[in-house]
């Protein structure tokens, strides 16, 4: 049985498919929906069936930083690497507070 490639809508044959999260793909067609990467089979991920690669993925639909807003980037925050610890030292204590009182 033939599948369809879900970007380019045309038959994929077995001799040239690229499977991948139980979908096949022309070879060409399986890249990045934002930039365009060639992407390799079981390494990327989907958004509304769509393939994304890992970093385009979590930079649009990562998690986002409690104080900046950012999304999952690498780069250095436009915050104070300061007010982070702080944050994370407060997400502690109050966690520790809350175990305290079920004990």
């Amino acid at each position: 049985m033939v599948g369809y490639c879900p970007i380019c809508g045309k038959p994929v044959y077995f001799g040239e498919k690229k499977r991948s999260l139980g979908r096949d793909y022309h070879p060409l067609c399986l890249k990045c929906q934002r930039c365009n990467r060639q992407l390799t089979a079981g390494q990327h991920a989907e958004y509304d069936e769509k393939p994304y690669c890992t970093h385009c993925y979590m930079k649009i639909f990562g998690p986002r930083c409690t104080l900046s807003g950012n999304r999952g980037t690498r780069r250095k925050p436009t915050h104070a690497q300061g007010e982070h610890a702080n944050s994370m030292q407060k997400d502690r204590d109050r966690n520790e507070q809350t175990l305290n009182k079920k004990i």
